[in-house]
């Protein structure tokens, strides 16, 4: 009853939200979803910078339509509970994050981006229920395993590895994602990551990451990236910030 008693007594208008306060929250979710997606953007991830945006955005509104919905109802004595509808929100991005997902093989792709949608929408509920702190200082945190420790993931658990991320231009996705894998074989690579992008109505720009593992790896790198510039799909080809190798 005391508990009851004290919730009564509360003065609704100290609840309200005012159109500053919802614009501010909601510009924290945008920078949390920008500065997030921008690290899946630049490494070509299913998933970029709109998407977490909007992820972020639909968040923070829903916390913000949950606290809005309690305190318009608070005066009539009743109180429903303002975490409600975020609690959807946390479950149902998993739907949007499972789209993400992909099976390359016995290679699985995309549980990352998928962590990152929905670890961006919890921020976004953050905003929007004015924990500025727990937002930003989350965002921080978010992007830094994201970046930071995917270096240090390469470096400590993966040291063996001689990777090479490749961005090519073609007239013929088909016919260059079949030599892409015909030359994989052939230099006994793996190939990860691939993301084609149009360009243009007969461009395509192909990016790919291949791992030669151990082995005479300079000469298979060097058999695998001149078989790819010789191929007639292939108008150009780049190996990271390389020079590119085009006819």
């Amino acid at each position: 009853m005391e508990l009851l008693t004290g919730i009564q007594t509360i003065d609704p208008s100290a609840l309200e939200l005012g159109a500053w306060e919802i614009c501010l929250r909601l510009a924290c979710a945008m920078v949390i979803g920008l500065i997030i997606g921008i690290e899946r953007e630049y490494t070509h991830r299913p998933a970029g910078m709109r998407t977490h945006i909007l992820v972020a955005l639909g968040a923070c509104a829903v916390m913000i339509t949950g606290q809005l919905i309690f305190t318009q109802y608070l005066p009539f004595g009743s109180s429903p509970d303002p975490a409600r509808l975020s609690a959807q929100v946390i479950s149902g991005v998993g739907f949007l994050g499972a789209g993400t997902i992909m099976r390359e093989g016995a290679n699985v792709k995309g549980l990352t981006t998928a962590a990152s949608l929905w670890a961006v929408a919890c921020l976004g509920i953050a905003a929007g229920g004015g924990y500025y702190t727990v937002a930003l200082a989350g965002t921080v945190f978010v992007f830094a395993t994201l970046t930071i420790f995917e270096l240090l993931q390469k470096v400590l658990l993966n040291p063996h590895s001689h990777s090479r991320d490749y961005c090519a231009e073609t007239d013929d996705v088909s016919a260059f994602l079949q030599i892409i894998q015909e030359q994989a074989r052939l230099a006994k690579c793996e190939i990860r990551n691939i993301q084609a992008d149009h360009l243009a109505a007969d461009n395509y720009r192909v990016s790919f990451q291949a791992d030669f593992g151990r082995g005479r790896i300079k000469e298979r790198r060097q058999q695998f990236f001149s078989n790819l510039v010789k191929h007639p799909a292939t108008r150009s080809i780049r190996v990271a910030d390389e020079a590119v190798g085009a006819k």
